[in-house]
């Protein structure tokens, strides 16, 4: 097995940072996911806050999944969905959508921890301009087992005997995974996949797959990792989605319809989103 080491790009948002590992300078895609940003864990104070004001994407599905702390989803559908540690968010954006991820004003009094995943995934090209729509998973829908003491959740695709309830559009896959010291695990069969740790370390043949680093490679059949200390981490992959062009927050097989997106945010003709209308965020470009 031949790993790709993709190591972190820190962001600052203001409040905390965050690390983002897809795209990256060696790697655009891993399958059909094309972007992988990891925030937290960090410690908020009392009048500190998330606050992700709204912005637009096109023919991109968004995932959010959260360790700890809480996130309130708002779109131009008009969804309104508070997000906790262990729900899956999942937004089609298809020909267009605006959203903005907030911390609820009941949180914000207190000191508290706010940790998880966002992720995006390119849409196959038949499906990029389907309708836009949000789909909130609660935690006690995703499936999870314990497998030889390895405990495991199918957050998104099948594996491992389970198959999740969240709704796909290409062979597609992400798991949440905990192993304590020198348990094993065997990798389901996926084409292309990465491999994140969030804390910890694993063995892989000869490779050491350190804290905070994303491992990629092609084929996971017949790969085993075991825990050098107790580790969490997730994995991600699927089936290769071709060519995708990605700008700002837009995705697309097409840079046309990147290039057009832009014009219509810039003038105004996404939809708003109902009851956090007011805020407008320019494209980096202007």
């Amino acid at each position: 097995m031949n790993l790709q080491l993709l190591t972190p790009i820190e962001k600052n948002l203001g409040t905390f940072s965050v690390k983002r590992l897809l795209p990256s300078p060696k790697r655009h895609m891993v399958g059909p996911w094309i972007f992988f940003d990891h925030f937290g864990s960090a410690t908020l104070n009392a009048g500190e806050g998330l606050d992700v004001r709204p912005h637009p994407h096109i023919n991109l599905g968004t995932v959010t999944y959260l360790f700890s702390g809480e996130i309130v989803h708002r779109d131009s559908l008009g969804s309104h969905q508070s997000i906790l540690p262990g729900d899956i968010k999942l937004m089609i954006a298809g020909n267009g959508i605006v959203h903005s991820e907030r911390e609820p004003d009941n949180v914000r009094s207190e000191k508290r921890v706010l940790h998880g995943l966002q992720f995006w995934f390119a849409l196959p090209e038949e499906d990029e301009e389907t309708d836009p729509a949000f789909y909130h998973y609660p935690a006690e829908q995703i499936p999870q087992d314990t497998i030889d003491g390895v405990q495991v959740r199918i957050l998104i695709g099948q594996g491992v005997g389970m198959n999740s309830p969240v709704k796909t559009f290409s062979p597609i896959f992400f798991a949440a995974v905990s192993v304590t010291e020198d348990q094993q695990l065997e990798l389901p069969a996926l084409k292309e996949y990465a491999i994140y740790i969030i804390k910890g370390e694993l063995q892989s043949s000869h490779d050491i797959l350190d804290e905070k680093c994303m491992f990629a490679a092609q084929d996971s059949e017949d790969v085993f990792l075991k825990a050098r200390k107790n580790t969490q981490f997730v994995i991600i992959g699927g089936d290769s989605m071709g060519k995708r062009h990605i700008s700002w927050n837009f995705v697309s097989s097409r840079s046309e319809h990147i290039a057009q997106a832009k014009e219509d945010w810039k003038n105004r003709r996404f939809p708003v989103v109902p009851g956090d209308e007011h805020e407008y965020i320019p494209p980096p470009d202007g």
